[in-house]
């Protein structure tokens, strides 16, 4: 079960991210400190390292596979340095054989045209997650299903650069970790038209069947960028889930809807942030933060607490 759990990497309360806790042999939920499973067998080397080098000369295996490399980090590489066994130079005949050896390990690591192509699309991915502040684990199932995508011959007529983006847009939907479509494309070389169009073209023909983004998701990030506390994150999230029971969020934006909901938190929390901040930070437009905001606020009854919050009394005045 707890090898199930973390497969998926979530709770089963609040499909918050799991984490291992190696002090006390743990699996626990991040968000909300649930405890998955507990007495745990670290698996790790029983030695401690202090530097590269002591690790390098205690390590018994290889590096692990390295889903982020086109042949998996499985392949040899011949070190740069012109060194023999015994620490000595090699003579200057042997360094240009040595030259050209690395040349061709170069040469022989990219087999093909889709290895080739992994290569490439694999530097992207890397480039525009590092541009987004992704971590590692996005990054990896980016390249599973760009993989997945070149096994199918789907890449054909396509450019790589569309295809590695689409896949970081899809890893970062399926870890609850959302990014718009905009965003991905600021940072990628390919538009917006053009990432959507292959992104459904990957939902349909691997198969892959994602739950729509919800608001909550972009709620720790736009408050995190606002410099906001936890408690406003809470209220925001709390209004989204009122919002929800209300059959509010149904054909609207996730991100309009996450904006106007920290709008009114941070009102009803005298934590007040003006509607063009927010905006500049969700990429919404004021017009689409103060629409949701009506809407909203007259859907779930808030136009007293709002009235209060800002100092108006129920007749208008100040």
């Amino acid at each position: 079960m707890a090898k199930e759990q973390e497969e998926k990497r979530e709770c089963p309360e609040c499909q918050g991210r799991l984490y291992r806790d190696y002090a006390r042999g743990e699996l626990i939920c991040g968000s909300c400190g649930l405890v998955i499973n507990e007495k745990q067998i670290d698996r790790g080397p029983e030695w401690r390292a202090f530097d590269s080098q002591e690790r390098d000369r205690r390590a018994r295996t290889g590096a692990p596979i390295n889903p982020l490399l086109h042949d998996k980090g499985l392949s040899t590489e011949i070190g740069w340095k012109d060194r023999d066994a015994s620490g000595s130079f090699l003579p200057m005949k042997k360094r240009s054989q040595m030259y050209r050896l690395r040349q061709w390990q170069r040469r022989i690591r990219v087999s093909g045209a889709i290895e080739r192509n992994k290569m490439l699309a694999f530097q992207e991915i890397g480039r525009v997650a590092a541009r987004l502040e992704l971590p590692k684990y996005v990054k990896e199932d980016a390249a599973q299903i760009y993989t997945r995508t070149a096994e199918r011959n789907l890449i054909r007529g396509r450019s790589i650069e569309s295809v590695a983006a689409a896949s970081l847009y899809a890893a970062c939907r399926m870890n609850h970790l959302p990014r718009t479509l905009d965003e991905i494309a600021q940072e990628s070389t390919v538009n917006r038209k053009h990432i959507g169009r292959t992104y459904r073209l990957l939902m349909r023909e691997l198969k892959m069947s994602l739950e729509p983004t919800s608001p909550v998701d972009y709620i720790p990030r736009f408050c995190g960028m606002l410099e906001l506390g936890r408690d406003v994150e809470l209220k925001a999230i709390k209004i989204i889930e009122m919002a929800i029971q209300q059959d509010f969020t149904s054909g609207r934006g996730p991100t309009g809807v996450a904006a106007s909901a920290i709008y009114i938190a941070t009102t009803l929390m005298n934590k007040r942030r003006t509607q063009r901040e927010i905006a500049e930070v969700t990429g919404v437009t004021e017009v689409t933060i103060r629409n949701r905001y009506k809407e909203m606020v007259g859907r779930l009854g808030l136009e007293k607490k709002m009235k209060k919050a800002v100092g108006v009394d129920e007749d208008g005045t100040v």
